[in-house]
């Protein structure tokens, strides 16, 4: 989605009404994210809304990016979120062989997930706690770590369940929303 630098659009305020609404989508959206709401979206805060090329959506808090959201699609965490509470996102893992296609913004092809790097939920007894036990539907956003990385790389939309993912072993997993490196990592808002 954000291959190409990109150049932000006006600025504007949100009203209280409308910052409530997007706390309470980020809260259904991300039920994990609760204890530390009032740290990534104070209720005391002024929130800004960046437009973006492609009818995006940038919610920031001062200079920090927060979330974005295409449209009426899902809202997702930008990475910097991510990177600050990491577990309170559904997590898979790539390969090492997948990294380059995915900083390079290719859509992430199931292969990459079910190697013998990559998992899935319920894949390892050891890492249950990281990856969780629950399969994931089609349509659920996630965030992308790399074998052998310590932050996630990439933020995106399940094309198909995880469950289907382990029995077909082909296919697009997940349609790239974000990634490192990209434009809207990129983005200076400073």
């Amino acid at each position: 989605m954000f291959k190409k630098d990109i150049t932000p659009g006006a600025k504007s305020k949100v009203k209280s009404s409308t910052q409530r609404g997007i706390r309470a989508k980020v809260l259904e959206e991300y039920p994990l994210l609760e204890p530390h709401i009032e740290a990534i979206l104070p209720k005391k805060e002024q929130l800004d809304v960046i437009k973006l090329p492609d009818r995006v959506a940038l919610y920031t808090l001062g200079t920090t990016p927060l979330f974005f959201q295409h449209m009426d699609d899902a809202i997702m965490p930008h990475l910097t979120v991510v990177h600050r509470y990491p577990d309170a996102f559904h997590r898979l893992r790539i390969d090492r062989g997948a990294i380059r296609f995915v900083l390079s913004g290719a859509s992430l092809m199931v292969p990459g997930l079910t190697s013998a790097g990559g998992r899935l939920p319920d894949d390892d007894e050891d890492e249950e706690e990281r990856y969780g036990e629950d399969e994931l539907e089609a349509g659920t956003v996630v965030v992308i770590e790399a074998e052998g990385k310590e932050t996630a790389c990439m933020v995106g939309v399940l094309k198909m369940g995880t469950a289907e993912m382990k029995k077909v072993k082909k296919g697009q997993a997940c349609e790239a929303g974000h990634y490192l490196g990209d434009g809207l990592w990129g983005l200076s808002l400073g």
